[in-house]
């Protein structure tokens, strides 16, 4: 009996250390399994870093990605914690953020979502149909080749009632959130709704006031807008220019000439500068350009459409190089200010 009894004792150990053994066995794999799911797998970078995924790209796009842009540590347990998420089968284009420190489990599920992060999209001014594409391009993943095309299209950008010549009338400078995936079409989109949205029925009425379309007073106030950065005196230089255009004269703007010239940095218009022939030279042609010479900000549209009334026909920088300028009625007083100003100028040496 003795015997039988310090077998079962040693039998009873044995199992109790089997089952101990099991347990630490199965403890530490569940401390593995739980690190490779919930431990942090991200390199060490700043708070936050963006992980972008290109339309059509493949989960193994992804992997690459993550990756070579040195965000994950640790490329097989992330695929595991994806396997089990299912995620390969349901990837999704976008911008995400990616904070240091989080798990597999963190970032799978985050890019299994398509919780993208937005693009913050600050629209200043712009001059050319180029800059804009740029900018949309430099920022958003839309296809420059298509917005260029959309933005040559006649057929399609008559639907807003814009040409190849009005289309930038579509930018209003604003701050603008898209995801970084939107396409071409769905940029050009939305900022016309945004154009739509400007023009509230008080501001269509102002328009028809000054008896001019919403595109005119763009293009106006394009012209203002590269004239002064002066907010308080636009309304009177787009006096000047609507009391010349109503009189047939010719605008004879210098930043139409520039404009035509696509030379943005110079300093002063010469006389042969303005022999250019192009129609956005308003020293050659009479009544606007055919389009914007620039995005105009919302205060330089809110300046045209509140012109007052004047009899200014002429300005001028002032020759204290404030940045104001001097108006007159006459084309002697004119004379006076413009004299003031070039002396100025040539004692500066420009």
């Amino acid at each position: 009996m003795a015997k039988k009894s310090k077998a079962s004792s040693a039998k009873s150990i044995w199992i109790r250390r089997i089952l101990v053994m099991a347990g630490c066995l199965a403890a530490g794999a569940l401390v593995y399994i739980s690190y490779r799911v919930f431990g942090p797998n991200t390199k060490a970078f700043g708070d936050n870093k963006y992980f972008y995924i290109h339309t059509n790209s493949t989960y193994n796009n992804v992997l690459d990605g993550l990756e070579e842009q040195g965000i994950i540590r640790n490329r097989s347990s992330f695929n595991w914690v994806a396997q089990k998420l299912d995620y390969p089968s349901r990837v999704k284009a976008g911008r995400y953020k990616i904070t240091r420190g989080m798990s597999n489990f963190d970032i799978a599920r985050l890019l299994r979502s398509g919780k993208q992060s937005p693009v913050v999209l600050v629209i200043n001014k712009l001059r050319t149909k180029d800059d804009f594409v740029r900018k949309v391009s430099t920022n958003l993943e839309a296809d420059s080749g298509i917005l260029r095309s959309l933005m040559r299209d006649a057929v399609y950008l008559r639907q807003f009632g814009l040409d190849t010549n009005t289309v930038m009338c579509v930018v209003v400078p604003n701050t603008y959130e898209f995801y970084w995936n939107t396409g071409a079409e769905a940029v050009f989109k939305k900022l016309e709704k945004e154009r739509e949205e400007f023009w509230t029925q008080e501001r269509k009425e102002k328009a028809d006031k000054l008896h001019l379309t919403e595109n005119q007073v763009t293009i106006l106030a394009s012209i203002v807008e590269e004239e002064s950065n002066k907010n308080d005196e636009k309304p009177l230089i787009a006096s000047v220019y609507l009391n010349r255009f109503r009189k047939g004269m010719r605008l004879q703007a210098d930043p139409t000439v520039k404009f035509a010239l696509q030379d943005f940095g110079l300093k002063r218009i010469r006389e042969n500068h303005t022999l250019y022939d192009s129609p956005y030279n308003t020293y050659r042609y009479e009544g606007f350009p055919p389009g914007p010479i620039c995005t105009p900000s919302e205060k330089t549209l809110n300046a045209v459409l509140n012109t007052p009334e004047t009899d200014y026909l002429y300005f001028c920088a002032r020759s204290d190089f404030s940045g104001y300028h001097a108006f007159a009625a006459t084309y002697a007083e004119h004379l006076v200010n413009a004299r003031k100003y070039q002396a100025e100028l040539n004692k500066r040496g420009f």
